[in-house]
């Protein structure tokens, strides 16, 4: 039976579908002991359903706007303002009518009210809907109010919220639109408060906005409001804006603006004693919803009266601790280049490959430095460790240090462990140990693959569990360690000396050009062979542009020289099909997953490149970095004590040059043996599906290893808890991680504290030497990777599976990255000037823009 009315005490969090999600939390808040909400009632979504089914052409009006893209403005406009008409002059039927104005009796008949929209999908903790929908104050009589119901329901498509449903992937079939009505206050103040930071997202810090009358002109940006902050009861900060106007009810409905007297413009909305009782009633809402909340507050007759209360969706999550001390987060994506969220199968297979603890929040993985930032001991070793990987957090650690109240100094004798760092044990530059370490790993992984291919159920995940020791082995052999950090360290000492001997910048960026053993940069030009196969047959290159699905290399065949390219695709494949975008989430889809991936850059190379590309591109860099080698050392030779600079130079040359490329290894290792891994279990889930356990076999994606083996086991899955999974990690995708985050949920950020910059300089970190001036393309999406000769790259982060796309540009510009990470390392060894750490690069730099990269420098200028 439907239900057109509901009191709003009668309403709570269970009855989303029925009165969307601001009549959800009002009904919440209005049983909150202590807090004191405006009576009303909710016309519930059953009334809005009922007027859909009496106007069929209301329906499909929103299937043909179910059709359209976010960036169809137009259609998305036209359309709407079609629908909204539609709602606006709907005839409400006579008995529905009468359930949504009897109630009005017990408010008040002379009273005014206010009339606001509560969709279905609105004030959730993944959406806020914020602003997206319509609310009319001081709404006077019956007929009044149910004009402005019909206004609230044509607000469900209004543009923007139409276009935000787009961008979230909200169902326009599946939204519905309930109206809140409540009795209007008339407040001496009105404002807005979280109880989290907005600006830091401290959770300890309550924000308070206050101006005089109603809060429209606060919301709505007509005046500068005062700003209070809270922490422990005590006010920290105080700000009082100038307030030239206020918002006030006027008797015959509606609202008007009126001038502040000027002597009043300067007064505090608030006085202290109520600023700390609202952030107390904060506090309370706080608790009772069990997240961080939006407030809307009004004060009338010295009591506060709340009318909106809906969680901060923008906040990213802190890390759980079973303690109450101060934390400090560091994160791990910034490291690995990969700060997209993760799966919790990629999360927990990552826990059990690394042996560091390591905390998730929202997706991602963190390292608590809190400890190490306290000793004495360890606290210098620690910043230049990340102060030289990535500067932004380097700096953001020092800020917090600098407080003195956060991370209390321990004493020098406290226990905290060895410290960071320290003399790497003695390692001899001989390349045929890095030789014999690749030909063990390659040892391993055959046998992997051959006995991973007896297992199944149970004994398949116990035998990966224990395979992933064999995994930890090899990727913390302390022999495979001593030749990075040689590489490393050699790589340091030639930057720094040869600064300091010669005022050479950076030199070790054209030393370590085509260097041997690069596993990653051979990649890159290994797809330039692959090229060089294709390019005779135009049916296999008419055919490849074609291309809109992974299944196109069963189809190859059929071309004119379909079986050759077909062969040369497959055997890349079969090499470096174990990569992808981040690739240390075992659940991303590989390469040879997705193939369709490698089509954009194949054709690039097709077409920009000429045939042996792959040979001459390595041996020019290989030349370069010998002469500049010869360069060098003939410098050297001419300073004071020359001989012996020369001589230590050249040993560390040959060592950088012996080590750097190895470096890239350890970890497409460890991707190979993650998609041998993979393809088991997926194997395994696809039973599982057949046996209807699973409804689809990338369900195990959204348990983690424990939960996938107790399936395996019991032959049960709680379905809702994937549902719960999946969409978390939705909302995890809209989230940006911070580089640094407390245990109070503060994000800290750093700077790069430079100040020797052009104006309007979009300053990074210098990882491969050069200056180069060329067409910016803003590319987030590598399978979409358009590029033409002097084209500069410009994306967010770039791992390993990046390395194609290099060969096809003359620069570099990331907003993630470090000094040692994949594309900086590769960058310099293929002569590519690259600035990384260049925050909202992709949004400050247009695609088509030409830009200049200071490489040596650290630096971009956008030119045009």
């Amino acid at each position: 039976m439907a239900r057109y009315v509901l009191e709003l005490e009668t309403i709570d969090q269970q009855q989303i579908a029925l009165v969307g999600g601001k009549c959800a939390h009002l009904g919440d808040l209005s049983r909150i002991e202590g807090i004191r909400v405006p009576p009303g009632f909710c016309v519930t979504t059953d009334a809005f359903q009922r007027v859909l089914a009496e106007a069929p052409s209301i329906n499909d009006q929103i299937d043909r706007l179910s059709r359209l893209k976010p960036d169809e403005q137009e259609k998305i406009s036209a359309l709407g303002a079609v629908l909204r008409r539609t709602l606006q002059t709907v005839t409400i039927p006579d008995d529905l009518a009468a359930a949504i104005t009897r109630p009005l009796a017990r408010l008040g008949e002379q009273a005014a009210y206010a009339v606001r929209s509560s969709a279905t999908a609105e004030d959730l903790p993944t959406a806020s809907f914020a602003g997206q929908h319509d609310t009319y104050l001081n709404v006077v009589g019956p007929a009044a109010v149910l004009e402005h119901v019909r206004r609230c329901w044509a607000s469900l498509f209004a543009t923007r919220a139409i276009t935000y449903r787009l961008r979230n992937g909200v169902d326009h079939r599946k939204v519905h639109m309930a109206v809140v009505v409540q009795r209007m206050v008339l407040p001496q103040t009105a404002g807005i408060m979280f109880t989290a930071d907005p600006v830091t997202s401290n959770r300890k810090v309550s924000s308070i906005e206050a101006s005089f009358g109603l809060g429209d002109a606060l919301v709505s940006g007509l005046v500068n409001a005062d700003i209070y902050k809270v922490r422990d009861g005590e006010i920290v900060t105080r700000t009082v804006g100038t307030k030239r106007l206020a918002i006030h009810a006027v008797p015959e409905g509606g609202t008007r603006q009126r001038a502040i007297d000027p002597e009043h413009q300067d007064q505090p909305a608030l006085t202290d004693p109520e600023v700390l009782r609202l952030a107390q009633l904060g506090r309370q809402i706080e608790a009772h919803f069990g997240h961080p909340q939006d407030i809307e507050w009004c004060l009338s007759d010295d009591e506060f009266q709340i009318v909106q209360s809906r969680p901060i969706t923008t906040l990213f999550p802190i890390p759980a601790a079973n303690d109450h001390e101060n934390h400090v987060y560091v994160s791990v994506g910034h490291q690995q280049m990969m700060t997209d969220a993760m799966k919790p199968l990629g999360l927990s297979v990552w826990h059990l490959t690394t042996p560091a603890p390591m905390y998730e929040a929202g997706g991602r993985l963190f390292v608590d430095v809190a400890r190490g930032l306290a000793s004495p001991a360890t606290r210098a070793a620690l910043l230049k460790a990340l102060g030289r990987s990535d500067p932004l957090i380097g700096d953001a650690l020092q800020a917090i240090i600098d407080r003195e109240d956060f991370i209390p100094a321990l004493p020098d004798d406290h226990p905290t462990g060895a410290p960071i760092g320290g003399p790497p044990e003695p390692i001899d530059t001989d390349p045929a140990i890095v030789t014999a370490m690749i030909e063990r790993s390659q040892e391993s992984l055959a046998v992997l693959k051959c006995d991973i291919q007896t297992k199944s159920g149970v004994a398949l995940l116990d035998f990966i569990q224990t395979d992933i020791r064999e995994l930890q082995r090899i990727l913390f052999d302390p022999e495979s360690g001593r030749a990075i950090m040689a590489a490393m360290d050699a790589t340091w000492w030639l930057n720094e000396q040869l600064q300091a001997w010669l005022g050479e910048k950076n030199a070790a960026d054209t030393l370590t050009q085509s260097v041997p053993h690069n596993v990653t940069s051979e990649m890159g030009l290994a797809l330039l062979d692959v090229a060089d196969v294709i390019r005779p047959y135009p049916d296999v290159v008419a055919f490849l542009r074609q291309v809109e699905d992974d299944d196109f290399l069963a189809e190859l065949p059929a071309q004119k020289g379909g079986q050759e390219a077909y062969d040369a695709i497959q055997a890349y494949l079969d090499k470096y099909g174990m990569r992808c975008v981040g690739e240390i989430d075992i659940t991303q889809p590989r390469w040879s997953e997705r193939p369709r991936t490698l089509v954009p850059m194949l054709l690039s190379n097709i077409k920009n490149f000429e045939p042996g590309a792959h040979e001459r591109l390595f041996e020019q860099g290989r030349q370069e970095a010998w002469k500049k080698e010869q360069e060098l050392l003939a410098r050297l030779r001419t300073v004071p004590d020359g001989e012996r600079k020369a001589s230590e130079t050249k040993q560390m040359i040959d060592r950088v040059r012996t080590f750097i490329g190895y470096r890239e290894y350890p970890k497409y290792h460890m991707v190979s043996r993650y998609l041998v891994y993979k393809q088991a279990l997926l194997k395994e889930a696809k039973h599982l599906v057949e046996v209807h356990v699973l409804q689809d076999r990338e369900d195990i994606f959204f348990l983690t290893f424990q939960e996938l083996h107790d399936v395996m086991r019991t032959k049960q899955v709680d379905d809702q808890l994937i549902r719960e999974r999946k969409d978390a990690f939705v909302s995890y995708q809209a989230l940006t991680p911070p580089r640094v985050l407390t245990s109070e949920g503060e994000v800290v950020t750093g700077t790069y504290r430079r100040t020797d910059l052009p104006p309007d300089a979009l300053v990074g970190l210098p990882v491969s030497a050069g200056t180069v001036e060329g067409r910016a393309r803003v590319v987030l999406d590598m399978a979409e990777a358009d590029l033409e000769p002097g084209d500069i790259l410009v994306t967010a982060f770039t791992d390993p599976s990046w390395t194609p796309v290099f060969v096809a540009i003359e620069g570099l510009v990331t907003e993630v990255g470090g000094l040692m990470t994949h594309g900086a390392v590769v960058a310099r060894e293929y002569g590519l000037p690259a600035v990384v750490g260049v925050e909202q690069a992709t949004r400050l730099i247009r695609d088509g823009q030409r830009i200049r990269v200071h490489g040596t420098d650290g630096y971009v200028e956008i030119l045009s």
